[in-house]
């Protein structure tokens, strides 16, 4: 019995009064918000591994011994030489650094690049539809107002 009583249960919002119908239309309006930053931060971050897979290809062997500017941190650069020309190092995440070489360095990159890609396609859908039922709401609130308009005129009329 207790788990049917966690299912969501669906409700027609054209049986929703005004106030109701506002409500849920905060709560979408929210969620459209919260799921759009999701969207933005995904393609930010898709950005920032293309940009490593361009870098990645930046370390060849006729750049060896050139001299390169070495990023500190995301505003400090120091002058370095290029030594090895066959190894990166790759941030896989939370602080932890891999050597790994250019070729698996790309496949990794590449990965995470399509797995973002397929991320983004299913949370646009999700986008898409979270719009069309704002829409729809929309629609029935506006379509209650007026309702409401015309039946305080013809009680005052």
């Amino acid at each position: 019995m207790a788990s049917s009583s966690a299912a969501p249960q669906q409700i027609n919002v054209t049986d929703l009064d005004v106030p109701q119908l506002a409500d849920v239309r905060r709560q979408l309006e929210e969620e459209l918000t919260h799921l759009s930053n999701s969207y933005a931060q995904l393609r930010q971050a898709q950005a920032k591994f293309r940009a490593c897979i361009d870098n990645v290809g930046q370390v060849k062997p006729e750049n060896k011994d050139k001299t390169i500017l070495v990023p500190l941190t995301n505003s400090l650069y120091v002058p370095g030489k290029l030594q090895d020309t066959e190894h990166v190092i790759v941030d896989i995440g939370t602080g932890y650094y891999v050597k790994k070489t250019r070729a698996q360095a790309l496949k990794h990159y590449e990965s995470k690049v399509e797995y973002i890609r397929t991320n983004l396609e299913a949370l646009q859908e999700t986008i898409q539809k979270k719009q069309e039922n704002m829409n729809y709401l929309i629609n029935v609130l506006q379509m209650k107002l007026q309702q409401q308009a015309g039946g305080k005129e013809t009680k005052v009329g």
